[in-house]
Order: C-alpha cells, then sequence, then structure tokens
C-alpha cells in the first residue's frame, strides 16, 4: 500500500521524523507536502526528498492531500484549523495533544474521517509504536510502516497511553542519574555511558521479543531471590517510588484530560 499524497500543517520535529520515515526506502507516500509555516525544516526536507514540496500555504496542504495531519501546538490549533476548509470524506490524522475529537471535529466543520495520534521521533527510522483512537485499519497500517501501531478502542486508552509516552524523559532521567553516580564513585562518563545504553536497549529488545510475558514475569526472572536485582526493586518499592511513579502519571493523565 502506498498513499498517493499526505500534506502536513505544521512542519515541527515530529512531523519531520514521519517525512522521514514515510519516504526511507521503500517510501510509503508519492508526495508529500509540508506547510511554510517551519521553513528551515520544511526546506532541508524538500531539498533532500523530491516527493517533497513546500506549499505556499496551509490551505494548500489541505487541498492537495488525500491524507492530512494536523501537527500543531493545542494553543494555537484552532485558530489554525478553524481558517482550513476541508473536504467531506478526507482523511485527517490529528496530532495535536489534550484535545478531544468532538472538538477538533467542531473546528474542522467538515465530515472528514478523523483519526488521533501519539506518533513519538522514532518513527524516522520505523522504528517507533503509535496509539491511534479510533481503531483504523488504514491509519494502523501508516504507522505500522514507521514501527508499529496500537489501536485504542476508547478514548480513555487513548489518554492512558498518552500520558505513558510522558516516561521518555524518565527512563533517560534514571540512565542520567545513575551515571552521575558511578562518576561520583569513580568510573569515567564515557565507560557509564558504554555500559548503560546497551544495558537499557538489551532489556527493551527482550520485552519486545516477549511480549506475552508479564512484566512482573520478565522482573522475577532477572531477579534471584536474596539478589541485588530484588534488593533495588524493593529499595525502590518501600522508598516511594512507586507511589512517585503513580502519582506522577495521574497528574499527566490529568491534565490530558483537561482536569488541571
Amino acid at each position: 500500500m502506498t498513499i498517493t499524497s499526505i500534506g502536513f500543517v505544521g512542519t515541527g520535529a515530529i512531523s519531520e521524523a514521519m517525512v522521514r520515515g514515510l519516504l526511507a526506502e521503500p517510501a510509503f507516500a508519492s508526495q508529500v507536502y509540508l506547510s511554510p509555516r517551519n521553513p528551515d525544516t520544511a526546506g532541508r526536507l524538500a531539498s533532500e526528498f523530491h516527493a517533497v514540496a513546500v506549499a505556499s500555504d496551509n490551505q494548500t496542504v489541505v487541498d492537495r492531500s488525500d491524507i492530512v495531519v494536523l501537527a500543531i501546538r493545542p494553543q494555537i490549533a484552532r485558530e489554525v484549523v478553524g481558517d482550513l476548509v476541508f473536504r467531506d470524506g478526507q482523511s485527517v490524522i490529528s496530532l495535536v495533544a489534550a484535545t478531544e475529537r468532538q472538538t477538533l471535529l467542531d473546528w474542522i466543520g467538515a465530515d472528514v474521517h478523523l483519526v488521533q495520534a501519539i506518533p513519538l521521533p522514532f518513527v524516522a527510522g520505523r522504528q517507533g509504536v503509535t496509539a491511534i483512537y479510533p481503531p483504523d485499519t488504514s491509519v494502523a497500517a501508516l504507522f505500522g510502516v514507521l514501527g508499529s501501531a496500537v489501536q485504542c478502542a476508547s478514548r480513555k486508552e487513548y489518554d492512558l497511553l498518552a500520558a505513558t509516552s510522558a516516561l521518555m524523559s524518565t527512563y533517560f532521567g534514571v540512565m542520567e542519574i545513575t551515571t552521575a553516580w558511578l562518576e561520583e564513585n569513580g568510573l569515567e562518563k564515557s565507560k557509564a555511558k558504554a555500559y548503560l545504553a546497551p544495558l537499557f536497549e538489551s532489556l527493551a529488545r527482550r520485552a519486545s521479543e516477549n511480549s506475552e510475558a508479564d512484566f512482573s514475569d520478565l522482573s522475577r526472572a532477572f531477579a534471584t531471590k536474596g539478589g541485588l536485582n530484588e534488593q533495588v526493586l524493593t529499595d525502590f518499592e518501600t522508598m516511594g517510588g512507586r507511589f512517585a511513579l503513580h502519582t506522577a502519571l495521574d497528574r499527566v493523565l490529568a491534565r490530558i484530560e483537561g482536569q488541571s
């Protein structure tokens, strides 16, 4: 399956990542239209890929695209989307964070086929996982090319996965805290990074390869009774780690659902 044309209203980091993933060989799109708002990013992509064209304005992106991706900040989404004219039946993928689907449809004002998605930067290398709502075979296939897709049956499922995507910085934060501890105890930073990054990568790969196993099963598999891994996990939980993580996720979910 190849998309005839896909357009991006908003040309930030995620748009760039999607374009790079879609146009990697074998390309998944024949033509890509970019809005001119970010001329540096749009120009760079147009110079690298013959299939990329920078449109004169956002309406031209909508007019020329079979699929329109709304990749704009929620603070300006109403203003930008409200000024555009969409075709009935047109496919629209919204990356606008913390915005209800019905609200987006009201702004669009046409009978479009709207799917919300949360692509991550890794889609540039076709390695990312993307949550989408509502379930849609065609959109899932698109993000399947860019890695994999999880089709959410409800807005609640979608919001929950959106909340957990906020763990990315914390993931690297744990690595940085551990690196600092190693440095404090006399290990060179370069050696700490050379050890920790492959360690975490291997653990993530093991989880992906054992998709049917619960994470608790994998945790036990790596924790010898009375051993060091079990000790660290026990300390993490008894010293408030679980509570802190749950509290942080609760607060993120509340923001996503508009409660704070």
